[in-house]
């Protein structure tokens, strides 16, 4: 595989290049599509995630993103972020040895097989926050501000609430207010200015 190819994780993508030109050698086989994403080669289905690989300084790691779902008989998906995600497994390599490419294909193909038949896990949307503490009092005031915030998306006001919540102080709440309120009435989210960059 051309080396342009590999994970952009060049910090660590040589010590596990002979398992990533395996991988994705494999992967070039199979009906998933490569596509740019995160900073990674992930490989979907009809434009859903579905497996993707990635080299840190300790361990390679294949991640499947309904791995929950797979029947795992080598017992060695885990989830990386408990609490954090349901569906997402991984399969992690601390050496070249124990990656047999033969248990990958199995793995990988039960995965495409999961897709193509339209089996995943649906995430759960949670509520979104509601504007609280002064937050709540500066809304309440400004109407202005109600409407521009209202018109916002759930995730960017969610952004927003969290933004505040997370200060301690309440100097640094007002500080933080003071600072966010220009950037709400003109529609922007919190975070608007580094997307574009």
């Amino acid at each position: 595989m051309a080396k342009s190819a590999l994970s952009p994780w060049k910090k660590y993508s040589e010590q596990w290049k002979n398992l990533e030109e395996k991988f994705h050698g494999f992967m070039q086989t199979t009906i998933l599509k490569p596509e740019m994403k995160w900073g990674t080669i992930i490989y979907t289905y009809k434009g859903k995630n579905v497996v993707g690989f990635n080299g840190f300084k300790n361990f390679a790691s294949i991640w499947f993103y309904d791995g929950v779902l797979l029947s795992d008989p080598l017992k060695v998906l885990i989830n990386a972020s408990e609490g954090k995600t349901k569906a997402l497994r991984q399969w992690r390599f601390y050496d070249e040895k124990s990656f047999r490419i033969n248990q990958v294909k199995k793995y990988v193909n039960e995965a495409i097989a999961l897709a193509e038949k339209g089996i995943s896990i649906k995430p759960e949307k949670s509520p979104p926050p509601k504007p609280s503490g002064i937050l709540k009092e500066f809304l309440q005031k400004d109407r202005v501000l109600r409407e521009a915030f209202e018109k916002l998306s759930s995730g960017k006001q969610k952004d927003y609430i969290e933004y505040i919540d997370t200060a301690k102080k309440e100097d640094t709440k007002l500080t933080r207010l003071v600072k966010i309120i220009p950037m709400i009435k003109k529609g922007m989210g919190l975070n608007d200015k580094y997307k574009k960059q």
